[in-house]
């Protein structure tokens, strides 16, 4: 895998910075769909607006300009909530406080899947939009205080011990 140099962080990764094939098969391992919105357009189903990825049913909506973090986010919100939650989704992904941190890792995993993205600058960029961990840090929070976040993946079997994804989603 290709890693992005780290050198310049002042803007995050977006749609249009990678292969948005990569990422359209990355959704697709998990029955999610792509679907992009003009430049131009506000993107349904965007909790947080701007650019901000949308999710409506198992379509991940968003622009060239969403940022890589957010429609990975997004992707592990769906891919972490139970079927019911599922089943009715517009918007607002909901979940309590151990699956927002099962979502924030998984995405830090599934980025090593997309070419020219990789945990390290997911990470940079998590940080640079305004993630907020205890250590003060996405890295430090993912090496030194995630023990939780990751034991919750692997109870419902979204990764495996060796932290890959198992492209199952909870049920």
């Amino acid at each position: 895998m290709t890693q992005v140099a780290l050198d310049d962080m002042s803007t995050a990764l977006t749609l249009a910075d990678i292969d948005s094939e990569a990422m359209r098969a990355l959704l697709d391992r998990y029955g999610m769909q792509l679907e992009f919105v003009t430049a131009d357009a506000a993107i349904p189903g965007s909790f947080w607006g701007d650019s901000e990825a949308g999710l409506i049913d198992d379509r991940l909506l968003a622009r060239a300009d969403t940022p890589i973090h957010s429609v990975l986010h997004e992707a592990c919100h769906y891919i972490c909530m139970d079927t019911s939650r599922r089943a009715g989704l517009h918007t607002n992904a909901g979940g309590d406080y151990a699956e927002e941190n099962g979502v924030c890792y998984l995405q830090i995993l599934l980025a090593d899947q997309l070419p020219d993205v990789g945990r390290a600058r997911l990470m940079q960029d998590m940080d640079t939009w305004g993630y907020s961990f205890r250590l003060g840090s996405t890295a430090r929070w993912f090496a030194e205080d995630a023990e939780d976040a990751r034991a919750w993946l692997i109870d419902f079997a979204i990764i495996d011990t060796q932290d890959q994804p198992t492209w199952h989603l909870r049920s």
